[in-house]
């Protein structure tokens, strides 16, 4: 529920929700009530409350139970029962519905006055009759005392068909060429109609002559109103036995007493747009006028507004609830829109319980929406000059600001900065300069790390493109393109480095295959500098003749690869030189040691090691092991490294092997003597 306010007028928006799809189970509907909150606090208040795309005319039955409504696409009518808050039916019609009535205190008698000059008449069951008029029709009225309908439409003639005899009678013949809008005073009978040329005439049903002609047109020009147009009449409705309000299509109301050709009041909506819909409400003594963009409600005795609505889409039908507070509109998407305001009326019986919910609301306020008003900051106020209206009746607190009139925001801003036209104009001029500049020959736009490498993904997908209308390739994303790459072009740390062993091993013809590249990137950045001086950009440059040599050759490739190799063997042997000439200048200093309070004294060399590698990084520790022997790297022939270290021993694992070296002596030497002892002859008595 959507609350909004103005002139302290609360204004409670029931259809401004999620709306669930029709073919959701109803456990994922309570899935998603558990889930969202949103939809958990939405008041869904008449079930499916909606049409399909836009919906055109809403009116409410005179007996309040239901509310009918039609829509489009495709044509049709809903009908929905107030007392189950569901759609009691719905008929799908041949064309779109200009307006419609119930003839009847229910929804058992409606009459549908078509698009394309038909007139359809609906029964409880269904269609019960059709019959075509000979004008295109645009309004009708229906005289309850002799079961006259009275149709107006693009013609001069009023056209007349008795539902009681059944047959169409003599018309009325009006002085307009064209007529819009009907009404029949319910008290006397008086039947109007608003002509083209705004003019409003009045008929006798009794003696089917005119008994009156209001020029509007001419009333409705003040001094402060501009009117570009003739206005004609779009609205018209009666109220009591000598009240009439008209609107035209300039978006001007007026208030007649019938006795009088001279307007009562004159209300201005101040958009220009045609009025659609007139009502009354007698409680309050208001008028609710409204266009396809606002509705305003203003006192009919001074004018002055009482509060005013203006919803999200165009409105193209209102309809208030009798004896209640409760709007209706028809606008122009799928949901119809349901406003509730107290200060009008209680709620309707069918949900009385919209009165303990707006107490409760009102008891703890939350947000609140403010019209017309400008939220502004301490920091605006300063900028605009307004800090000392700080407590004033023109600024309202809320939160961390102020709300002020939009209107008074507009005119301060105006005074303190006349020179915005300037600046607003400047800014156009400059959009369309760039929109010149968008026909002309884009360039491609390389990013700032990995230039060469993002030409050539930009080359490779040319070439894929152009090979799609020979076979169907399998498209791929493209990495340019892709989140997940984007750090490759940002990041310098991303930077190929072409210089690397590894980047030449694995790209031997690289420096052949990118000189093509390489004058396309300095030719690209000479463009990009003569584009930031605003000139021309040069004309394009004939390329360089492809080489002849294919970079397919594998004697070439090989070769190329040997070369490489003895280029960076070449490299080693002299870094190896100089860190041999390195070594040899360094000049090893004795340092001196202090031990520690309470710390044993076991080796300067062990810790003076230790504390060497406590605080130094792993690639210096690295270096120092492979210094002293116990560590060595290598590179592959891939560019890999390759690491073997060996570990230290310490004096009781030497003290250990050498005693098992000791052992095994003594086991050789003992086995030795065994042997001797075995050879030797053995002396005694000769074996008999």
């Amino acid at each position: 529920m959507q609350v909004s306010s103005l002139n302290e007028v609360k204004i409670y928006s029931l259809s401004c929700g999620k709306s669930l799809p029709e073919w959701l189970s109803d456990r994922k509907k309570r899935a998603l009530q558990k889930k969202d909150v949103d939809v958990r606090r939405r008041i869904e208040l008449i079930q499916d409350f909606e049409m399909p795309t836009v919906c055109t005319t809403i009116k409410v039955s005179k007996d309040g139970q239901y509310i009918l409504a039609t829509g489009t696409y495709k044509p049709r009518v809903r009908c929905y029962d107030t007392y189950q808050l569901s759609l009691k039916f719905e008929r799908c019609l041949d064309s779109e519905v200009v307006t419609f009535e119930t003839l009847s205190d229910d929804y058992s008698k409606i009459l549908f006055l078509h698009n394309d000059r038909y007139i359809e008449f609906h029964s409880q069951s269904g269609f019960y009759y059709k019959t075509r008029i000979p004008k295109f029709g645009r309004d009708f009225s229906y005289h309850y005392p002799s079961c006259d309908l009275y149709f107006v439409g693009a013609s001069s003639e009023v056209y007349r068909l008795n539902l009681e005899q059944g047959r169409f009678l003599n018309p009325l013949q009006t002085d307009a060429a064209e007529n819009n809008v009907c009404d029949v005073n319910s008290v006397h009978g008086l039947f109007a109609t608003g002509t083209i040329e705004g003019r409003v005439e009045c008929w006798d049903p009794r003696t089917r002559g005119r008994v009156g002609l209001l020029d509007c047109a001419l009333s409705s020009v003040t001094a402060d109103s501009e009117i570009n147009s003739l206005p004609t009449i779009s609205a018209l409705k009666f109220n009591g036995a000598l009240t009439m309000a008209v609107g035209t299509s300039t978006g001007q109301v007026l208030l007649y007493d019938l006795r009088s050709d001279k307007p009562l009041l004159v209300k201005d909506h101040q958009y220009g747009l045609p009025i659609k819909s007139v009502h009354f409400q007698d409680s309050l003594d208001l008028i609710l006028s409204a266009d396809s963009r606002i509705i305003k409600m203003w006192n009919k005795n001074s004018g002055k507004i009482f509060t005013s609505l203006e919803p999200e889409h165009d409105i193209n039908d209102v309809c208030l609830y009798p004896n209640s507070g409760m709007l209706l509109t028809a606008n122009e998407t799928p949901k119809m829109g349901i406003y509730y305001i107290p200060v009008l009326g209680p709620a309707p019986r069918w949900c009385s319980f919209l009165d303990n919910l707006t107490e409760e609301l009102e008891e703890n306020p939350e947000s609140t929406v403010y019209d017309d008003y400008k939220f502004v900051t301490k920091k605006d106020l300063e900028n605009l000059g307004l800090t000392h209206l700080i407590g004033s009746p023109f600024l309202r607190a809320y939160m961390h600001g102020f709300f002020m009139d939009i209107r008074l925001y507009h005119k301060v801003k105006l005074m303190v900065n006349p020179f915005a036209f300037e600046e607003y104009r400047k800014d156009k001029i400059r959009q369309k300069i760039e929109e010149t500049r968008a026909q002309r020959v884009q360039l491609k736009k390389l990013p700032k790390v990995n230039k060469e490498l993002a030409l050539k993904l930009i080359e490779e997908e040319e070439e894929k493109q152009k090979s799609t209308w020979k076979k169907k390739v399998k498209n791929l994303p493209n990495i340019l393109t892709d989140d997940r790459f984007k750090v490759m072009f940002e990041n310098p740390d991303f930077q190929v480095d072409e210089e690397s062993e590894e980047f030449r091993l694995l790209n031997p013809l690289v420096s052949k295959l990118c000189e093509k590249r390489k004058k396309k990137l300095r030719l690209l950045e000479q463009q990009e500098l003569h584009e930031k001086e605003e000139e021309e950009e040069p004309e394009g440059k004939p390329s360089d003749a492809e080489s002849s040599e294919s970079s397919d050759d594998e004697k070439a490739w090989v070769a190329e690869v040997r070369k490489q190799r003895r280029l960076l063997q070449q490299e080693e042997k002299v870094k190896r030189q100089e860190r041999l000439r390195e070594d040899r200048q360094t000049v090893l200093k004795p340092q001196f040691y202090e031990i520690k309070a309470g710390e044993e004294f076991r080796s300067f060399r062990d810790s003076a090691t230790k504390q060497k590698l406590m605080n130094k990084t792993l690639e210096d520790r690295l270096k120092l092991e492979a210094k002293n022997g116990t560590l060595s790297v290598s590179d592959t022939t891939v560019g890999s490294k390759q690491l073997t270290f060996t570990l230290k021993k310490s004096e009781q694992q030497k003290q250990q092997q050498e005693a098992e070296k000791l052992h095994r002596q003594e086991r050789k030497t003992l086995r030795r003597s065994a042997g001797h002892l075995r050879s030797r002859p053995r002396r005694g008595r000769p074996f008999h």
